[in-house]
């Protein structure tokens, strides 16, 4: 079996999962737990042999025509699509598992399932992907099934709510990606990526374009307001979706069409990202439910992924063609698998507290879990110090990357993304000290316990990898495509930067452990409510948007509604229609069945035509 075999048998695995729950298990929830449970376990295991093994593919096939034009369907296969198909398959696995106990007295759990099922297929096809058409379906699978597994339990107007939000959204930033593909193929005769990299016309509207789907899936501003909402959501999708595979799936893309990325369109990119990272951090100070502090947590951390794309510098190479330097594809793809790992584990250890705490998620009501819940505790405290940048934890390297990067190329990044550092700190700190610490501040913290094995074990596995997740050399040799581009500081550089790590970790972490303490309430509401108010408006974007769509979007359509109703349907359509029947009637009344009125208009015809015949008419 040749590994484009392996390649093809790991992508249509997940999609046959599916689609047998879909026509034999809608009422068989175990069994379709237990197959979308063992096609994850082979995605994984294929996904690591894929990466062991030292080959690397291309190959496509044509699947439509139209004249000149065709759409092709292949599978490119290099250092990056291994690196990102074994965090999909790694982190699905251990969501998977999860979900068996999560999940258990789920009455839908076989729909469940199969959208699990059905997530993983479409995000293995935008991985595996080799040119930008065949990227945009698997782009939009991924959007659907997101949109599926948001609303699971759409019986709550939340919920369901929050699926809507999550699809709208992501169809603005999904137009300019179309229409990025659209240009890209006019401007080069081509999206294939490989083909791209061998040559292509510049433009800075195309990879802006492009990257418009970055914000819509990636969360960016001014995109970023489906994210939060999105936690309505099972934990496990959380996990999933909005932690490790389809938000970091912006990024991804990213990396794969850095070859069309010119300085204008990097610098924009850079402040998009940077401006999402410090926004988001201020925003998670001020969250009392666990999954949406570490919801803008994402936001936040993939911002840094964005800016750290943006900071990639440009070259000339030996044929005069402009390159993007992969420094920034070596540090956004490093901190997207970090993030992966302690993320990953961060959602699934407040899935472990919410059902330890019978589905209570306000953290101000927990309290007191350090003990009742163990393991939880020990595993979400790595999560909290990998993400802080806790020196040989995993995210203290790629962090640190990041902020090399910002320092060498752009001094006024690095303070912003400094200052986002000391944030995630505070807000992290916060959270771990009033959920596990102090005296239970509620019936259900003081009734909390520990999950089963399929509860605890992802996060045991996940807690390792965001242990030694920051050490490249356990990585397969096969990532090295990626990693060596991750930039490195020596000499005063690297002193500068392990100072900054440190004093914004300490500043960060002391503050949130001298201001806050395990209570009923937010210190902050208490001691400086203006402060908590404006925090807690977050900058008025859903309130923006709200007003769009009431006074501004509404308002045209019914507008537009009004004049359809008039001109189309009244008008013209209504209007001919009354004609055409006035007709009708007008006909039907020559047909009346007496001889005598048939002679009549006999008469009237001749004297009608002789009139016309002399001239009359």
């Amino acid at each position: 079996m040749t590994m484009l075999s392996h390649a093809l048998f790991v992508l249509l695995l997940p999609l046959g999962s599916a689609a047998v729950i879909a026509l034999f298990l809608r009422r068989a929830g175990a069994i379709a737990s237990i197959l979308s449970v063992v096609t994850a376990t082979a995605i994984a295991a294929i996904a690591v042999i894929l990466a062991l093994h030292p080959e690397r593919f291309e190959a496509s096939m044509e699947w439509l025509r139209l004249g000149d034009f065709s759409v092709r369907l292949g599978v490119k296969y290099d250092d990056l699509a291994a690196l990102m198909l074994c965090i999909v398959g790694v982190v699905g696995l251990c969501v998977h598992v999860f979900s068996l106990g999560y999940m258990h007295e789920d009455g839908a759990k076989a729909r469940y399932f199969g959208g699990l099922s059905i997530f993983m297929f479409s995000m293995i096809g935008l991985t595996l992907a080799d040119n930008l058409f065949m990227m945009f379906i698997f782009w939009e699978l991924v959007g659907y099934s997101s949109y599926a597994l948001i609303g699971h339990w759409h019986e709550r107007a939340s919920a369901s709510d929050a699926a809507k939000k999550a699809f709208i959204t992501n169809r603005v930033g999904d137009f300019g990606f179309l229409l990025g593909i659209i240009l890209c193929y006019w401007a080069n005769g081509t999206v294939n990526l490989t083909e791209l990299g061998a040559g292509h016309v510049s433009s800075r509207l195309i990879p802006l374009l492009l990257f418009c789907g970055a914000v819509g899936k990636s969360a960016q501003l001014p995109l970023q307001v489906w994210l939060p909402d999105a936690m309505e959501g099972p934990t496990p999708v959380s996990a999933l979706i909005h932690a490790a595979t389809m938000v970091a799936a912006g990024i991804y893309m990213l990396c794969r069409i850095n070859v069309l990325m010119v300085p204008d369109a990097l610098t924009v990119i850079m402040w998009v990202g940077t401006a999402t990272a410090v926004y988001a951090a201020f925003c998670a100070i001020t969250q009392r439910d666990i999954k949406k502090v570490l919801a803008y947590s994402t936001l936040s951390q993939l911002g840094y992924m964005v800016a750290a794309f943006g900071l990639g510098s440009l070259a000339i190479d030996h044929h005069g063609h402009r390159l993007v330097i992969a420094a920034g594809v070596g540090a956004a793809m490093f901190h997207l698998t970090t993030h992966a790992f302690f993320k990953a584990l961060l959602f699934l250890g407040s899935g472990s507290v919410i059902h330890g705490c019978h589905h209570e998620q306000d953290i101000f009501k927990m309290g007191g879990l350090r003990t009742r819940m163990p393991v939880t505790f020990w595993t979400f405290t790595i999560g909290v110090a990998a993400i802080i940048g806790l020196p040989f934890l995993a995210g203290f390297f790629s962090k640190d990357a990041i902020l090399y990067l910002a320092y060498a190329n752009n001094k006024a990044v690095f303070v912003i993304l400094a200052l986002t550092a000391i944030l995630t700190a505070l807000y992290m700190t916060r959270l771990w000290r009033i959920t596990f610490f102090g005296e239970p501040r509620s019936e259900s913290a003081a009734h909390a316990h520990e999950g089963g094995p399929t509860l605890t074990l992802p996060l045991v596995v996940l807690a390792l990898l965001a242990v030694v997740g920051g050490y490249r050399a356990h990585y397969p040799a096969g990532f090295e495509g990626v990693f060596s581009q991750v930039p490195e500081a020596e000499g005063t550089d690297h002193l500068v930067i392990l100072l900054t790590s440190l004093f914004v970790l300490a500043v960060g972490a002391g503050t949130a452990l001298a201001f806050y303490r395990p209570a009923a309430t937010d210190a902050l509401e208490e001691k400086a409510p203006a402060l908590y108010r404006w925090l807690a408006a977050k900058l008025w974007f859903d309130e923006v948007y709200g007003y769009y769509i009431d006074k501004v979007q509404q308002r045209g359509a019914m507008l537009l509604n009004y004049l359809e109703q008039i001109f189309l349907a009244g008008v013209i359509i209504r209007g001919l229609a009354g004609l055409v029947g006035l007709v009708g009637l007008g006909a039907r009344a020559l047909h009346v069945g007496r001889l005598n009125v048939y002679v009549y208009w006999f008469l009237f015809g001749v004297v009608a035509l002789w009139l016309f015949a002399t001239g009359v008419f």
